[in-house]
């Protein structure tokens, strides 16, 4: 790992913005190596020295990974003026590490979303071609039939020109109407589209699980954790459809 300026180090592990750290440091209450530091543009490195505020040692994590149960009624975006989003949940500290959504879940939909500040990680699991299942729960207004199970298998037109990719839909009982619907996209409102294609509404939508990671169901709606080592490898490669859903 590359020497950072210390006040960037502050920053990049959400200790403060760049103009708090560098007051931290100016008013000597930052060591490195149990040195007492007032320049905030010295360079650490990441690896070997070790770094104190008030002396609390801050360990270097270049990247951060969450699972969050998004509740109904927010956003997935960074910011917005008026309306609650998926980042308002977390505390400060964590917002301050550039962390933003793996892909969107609509204001209605409750679910799995991870959150990160790694862009390569997020492209991989959101781009078609590497073929990450998402796999989500539906509650419908109308049964659509077994007809239904075998367009999704084909790909369903949704509007605007597009053809979503094969996808899986399985029932789960028919009173109320509710499915379990696998895909390996994210366009916009597409499982809604979708089930609308063949003459149904979405009532409900939660996802339940995206490549072989399910939500953590002890985490209630607006909860969130750190993900695992091992659910991190299960996302770091390409996660292949099995027959069954469950």
């Amino acid at each position: 790992m590359p020497k950072l300026r210390l006040d960037k180090f502050l920053k990049d592990q959400g200790i403060a913005v760049r103009s708090e750290a560098k007051s931290l440091i100016k008013k000597g209450l930052v060591s490195v190596n149990d040195i007492i530091v007032k320049d905030p543009g010295i360079h650490v490195n990441t690896e070997e020295d070790i770094i104190k505020v008030r002396g609390v040692q801050i360990d270097y994590r270049q990247f951060v990974y969450y699972m969050l149960n998004k509740p109904k009624g927010v956003i997935t975006a960074t910011q917005d003026k008026k309306l609650k989003t998926v980042l308002d949940l977390f505390p400060e500290e964590i917002r301050r590490r550039g962390v933003f959504p793996v892909g969107r879940l609509d204001k209605d939909t409750e679910g799995l979303l991870l959150i990160t500040n790694d862009g390569a990680f997020a492209h991989n699991l959101l781009s078609p071609k590497k073929g990450v299942k998402k796999l989500y729960e539906a509650v419908l207004d109308s049964y659509p039939g077994e007809e239904a199970i075998k367009k999704f298998e084909e790909g369903i037109y949704i509007g605007d020109n597009y053809t979503a990719l094969p996808a899986k839909l399985e029932y789960i009982s028919k009173d109320p109407v509710r499915a379990l619907v696998e895909i390996y996209e994210g366009k916009f409102h597409q499982v809604k589209r979708m089930f609308k294609a063949v003459g149904a509404a979405v009532v409900e939508l939660k996802r339940l699980r995206m490549g072989d990671v399910w939500l953590d169901e002890s985490l209630k709606p607006g909860e969130f954790r750190e993900l695992t080592n091992e659910e991190l490898l299960k996302l770091s490669v390409s996660n292949h459809s099995s027959d069954k859903l469950i």
